[in-house]
């Protein structure tokens, strides 16, 4: 059943051959079987999709059964509040939280009929690269279970890869869904900033995330896209802009199509596999007439730096919500500071912690300026960057990741190490643009990401070409043996 695309679901259930209590059914039958080895789920929703699934049932070969998404089983990131469905953000801090509304994603998604059979896990509050930042336990990667399924956003990817959902909800401030996406050889897409509302998502650094659909195809991906994109008065950051007709771009042409190849995305510290990887997709795009050349975004090197001190600076101001008094679980204390200091101590994992204390300090008073302003500066820099190569070139291309998935384990003790594996990602997030990763083959047997990037609110570009390069090979058709 999940090596069908959305497409053919919609027209198996449309001709009454499959009905969506049987394809929701199957979607739990698939988690029953496999979940023990992955583990991407924090929640289940068994019995209200169940019944969801039934409702819809009744609506099958009518005129209100045409939606795209009809009767479709999702997941849904657990930092994406859901009403009445336990939202933890992977954090011990929030493990009794249930929300009084939905987040606009979760709305829009229910306006098009699809099912929600479960929240995903993730790295608490969205801070990570390897889910194993989880405040109740880690992923794993379905190609290899000694592997990590990366972060945030691992249990989104992990259960698209694993056949659990056919497509699901992840969020993205520096890299957490295409990273993850790449590591679990699947399409992972972040929209142009205020492309998608940020309303309801649990904000980690309110000017860097951004929800994205995480699926197996790029015009599966175009499909979610469409549903989810669109301004959203209850989010000021969301754009008011119009949103194309996606699946129209998806025609497989990128004759006369210019490619521009970052020199800093190929060099010292990228895996000689994963370069020779995406050399080989350029070669292929080249054959079906795109044209590329070499530019260099000379600002990248700050990325990391620039990034980390932003969004740690912008996590210390919104987590500082999380205090024990209005939701999520309360340590008990004699008085009112004791609660505060003690349920963010046992509350709050190690990582987030650190972030929170890198972020106070550098907004803090006689370092303001020489950390916090000075990476606003970078920012615009990096910005500036992309602008200037997006004058001559349509699209950016370069590796997602580094390296291939890495061991569970081997990086969760350096810190550093692990903040570096995002260099690829981050720049696109301070820029604000969009980029999707699509998969490129293999390494070892673990999955290589290409990444595309695109000029603000692009995407129908970036899924073009995305599209063009996935018809023309058959990466995306590998799947893991669980």
């Amino acid at each position: 059943m999940f090596d069908k695309s959305i497409s053919e679901l919609h027209s198996l259930l449309h001709k009454k051959e499959l009905s969506v209590s049987e394809l929701v059914q199957s979607s739990f039958d698939r988690i029953n079987s496999v979940e023990n080895k992955v583990k991407a789920f924090m929640t289940l929703n068994e019995e209200g999709a169940m019944q969801a699934a039934k409702s819809l049932d009744d609506k099958l070969g009518t005129e209100d059964a045409r939606g795209l998404l009809f009767g479709l089983p999702i997941g849904v990131k657990d930092n994406i509040v859901t009403k009445g469905l336990r939202t933890t953000a992977a954090s011990q801090l929030l493990g009794n939280f249930e929300p009084l509304h939905n987040a606009t994603v979760v709305e829009r998604l229910q306006t098009a009929e699809t099912v929600t059979v479960g929240k995903l896990n993730m790295d608490e509050f969205a801070m990570g690269s390897s889910n194993e930042n989880s405040g109740f336990y880690a992923t794993r990667n379905p190609w290899n279970t000694d592997y990590v399924p990366g972060g945030s956003s691992g249990g989104s990817a992990a259960a698209v890869a694993a056949g659990e959902v056919f497509f699901s909800l992840g969020s993205d401030t520096g890299g957490s869904i295409r990273q993850p996406a790449a590591f679990c050889g699947v399409v992972g897409l972040k929209p142009t900033y205020g492309r998608v509302s940020r309303f309801g998502l649990i904000a980690f650094a309110s000017s860097l995330d951004q929800i994205g659909p995480i699926t197996n195809t790029v015009e599966d991906n175009a499909y979610l896209l469409q549903t989810l994109a669109g301004h959203d008065k209850m989010d000021s950051t969301s754009a008011n802009v119009d949103v194309p007709d996606y699946l129209s771009n998806l025609t497989g042409d990128v004759k006369g199509l210019r490619i521009a190849v970052p020199k800093e995305y190929l060099a010292e510290g990228v895996d000689e596999d994963v370069k020779n990887k995406v050399l080989a997709a350029l070669k292929k795009l080249e054959e079906l007439g795109a044209t590329w050349e070499e530019v260099s975004l000379p600002h990248s090197k700050y990325a990391v730096a620039t990034y980390y001190l932003l969004s740690s600076s912008e996590a210390s101001a919104n987590l500082a919500r999380f205090d024990g008094v209005r939701y999520g679980v309360r340590a008990e204390a004699d008085n009112l500071l004791d609660v505060y200091k003690k349920t963010r101590s046992e509350g709050f994992g190690e990582e987030v912690k650190r972030r929170i204390m890198l972020g106070t300090f550098a907004l803090s008073s006689g370092y303001y300026d020489a950390y916090y302003k000075k990476a606003q500066k970078v920012r615009t820099l990096i910005k500036n960057d992309f602008e200037k190569v997006f004058e001559d070139y349509d699209v950016i291309i370069g590796p997602t990741t580094p390296t291939p998935a890495f061991k569970v384990g081997e990086k969760i003790d350096n810190p550093l190490t692990m903040y570096a594996n995002d260099i690829l990602t981050i720049p696109v997030n301070l820029a604000g643009v969009p980029a999707i990763s699509v998969p490129c083959g293999l390494s070892d047997g673990l999955p290589v990401g290409l990444q595309i990037i695109g000029k603000h609110f692009d995407e129908k570009t970036v899924y073009r070409v995305a599209h063009a390069y996935e018809q023309a090979t058959d990466h995306h058709k590998a799947k893991p043996e669980l």
